[in-house]
């Protein structure tokens, strides 16, 4: 079995013990991502050279006898946004090709104090708003690696495509809609989207200034893996207080055990709006083992207030940048604005009374929420409510960005409320292509959705790494 085939744990462990060095694992990696990211195109920048010494720094003090972390030596990629220091951080946009970051982002310091050694910069959307699909104007497209017709999602997709395919056994996105649950489904992979403040970052991507109150509120730095245990570990390591995110709150890992059989609420067409039969069958499938885990899942006719949070979720955003919308598209090149131009449409920019009320629906539906999860602490529903769709849908024409957008509705609105998310596979459907759902917990209760999605995995199994396929 090849180093590059085997789960973030299995690695930490083996190159803790001396089974296997460091270097051997990255070099392992690094082979594996010249054999596929030609085809995927899921790793822009390649770190071959620090990454090698950082392993060979792992193991001169293996060899001397110091304690490694939990994550000794597993290669990680780091979407384009997210700076790793050295390394250019640049969006996907010719414009920051040369802007090279001074300091890790917090989450790349934490990994990398874990043991973890970032082994390449991963694709994604340029300046993350381009659309759903991973094309950027710098990097181009990355591929599905199960078929090359699909999207691999976004904006995390390149993570979720290298992840994948063996290229890296963790990737870190981030999400503020399901931009690492999306791709993750998409890929036959799993992830985590976290509560809100559970994770610290930096967010000030682009200059000196802080970002306005809808990036605040909505996005949140997520890792994507194989295997549930691979995502519980970077939880572990991710999560905890921070002096550059104030935001960063001091709550235990785990929380108490629930009383009796833990209430599963499994809302299969969230809205009333349509789902794939494909999806569908997933949803049941999950419920399936979950019930066979010994949970309580009960089928419900909704979440609350979705259409509202829905239509919060998409004006908080566009409420924010559109007074920087005019330079911001200059830089998103050919087509890169049609995905935001067409959202603009569905879902106008509001004034300042209108930001106002916004904000106060956005506490109300949180409350909604909160009541909901005391009743069910955990939720099962779809990712995507259609299988992966062609690259660009969302950005070829309205009935195509809206479709795209009512699809990840149960995205957008838990990342309006904050809470946590776990997308786990299901299996794959009558065209091959991986299945997927989320389970949604209870604010700061990611060890309930994590624990429920391995009950899932260990009745399904997992579908990847696998060989791109055509």
């Amino acid at each position: 079995m090849p180093l590059w085939s085997r789960p973030a744990t299995e690695l930490a462990a083996a190159v803790r013990t001396g089974e296997a060095s460091a270097l051997d694992v990255v070099d392992s990696h690094l082979a594996r991502i010249a054999e596929v990211n030609p085809d995927l195109n899921a790793v822009t920048q390649l770190l071959a050279d620090r990454a090698r010494e950082a392993a060979r720094d792992t193991d001169r003090r293996r060899a001397a006898g110091e304690e490694l972390g939990p994550l000794a030596g597993v290669p990680f990629t780091v979407k384009e946004c997210t700076p790793i220091a050295g390394v250019p951080t640049t969006f996907g946009a010719p414009h920051f090709r040369d802007h090279v970051a001074t300091t890790d982002a917090v989450p790349v310091a934490r990994l990398r104090a874990a043991g973890a050694i970032p082994i390449g910069h991963s694709n994604m959307p340029t300046l993350i708003v381009a659309g759903m699909h991973t094309r950027s104007e710098l990097y181009g497209d990355t591929r599905n690696p199960w078929d090359a017709s699909r999207t691999p999602g976004g904006s995390s997709g390149g993570d979720g495509a290298a992840v994948a395919a063996g290229m890296a056994p963790l990737g870190l996105g981030n999400d503020s809609g399901g931009s690492v649950r999306v791709p993750a489904s998409f890929c036959g992979v799993a992830a985590l989207q976290p509560t809100l403040g559970r994770f610290p970052t930096d967010q000030r991507l682009i200059g000196p200034d802080d970002p306005g109150p809808a990036s605040q509120v909505l996005v949140t730095d997520g890792p994507l893996a194989r295997t549930v245990a691979d995502l519980r570990l970077a939880y572990e390591t991710l999560a905890g207080t921070d002096i550059r995110d104030p935001r960063a709150v001091p709550v235990p890992l785990y929380g108490e055990p629930l009383d009796g059989p833990i209430r599963v609420a499994v809302v299969t067409d969230p809205g009333g709006r349509g789902v794939h039969p494909a999806v569908r069958r997933a949803v049941e499938t999950a419920a399936d083992a979950l019930r066979d885990a010994g949970y309580d899942v009960r089928e419900i006719p909704d979440v609350p207030r979705l259409d509202e949070a829905y239509e919060t979720y998409h004006r908080l955003p566009v409420s924010e940048f559109a007074p920087t919308w005019p330079a911001v598209r200059q830089l998103l090149g050919e087509g890169g604005d049609r995905y935001i131009e067409l959202t603009m449409r569905s879902a106008p920019p509001a004034d300042v009374a209108g930001l106002v009320r916004l904000m106060s629906a956005r506490m109300g539906i949180r409350r909604s929420w909160a009541e909901f999860l005391h009743e069910y602490p955990l939720v099962l529903g779809p990712v995507f409510t259609e299988p992966p769709v062609e690259p660009g849908l969302e950005s070829r024409d309205q009935a195509g960005r809206d479709r795209v957008a009512s699809a990840m509705r149960l995205c957008s609105v838990t990342s309006l409320v904050g809470v946590p998310a776990v997308a786990v596979p299901t299996g794959l459907d009558a065209d091959g292509l991986p299945t997927g759902v989320q389970l949604i917990g209870r604010a700061f209760r990611e060890d309930l959705c994590l624990t429920a999605a391995q009950a899932v995995e260990d009745r399904l199994g997992t579908l990847t790494p696998i060989d791109p396929r055509p």
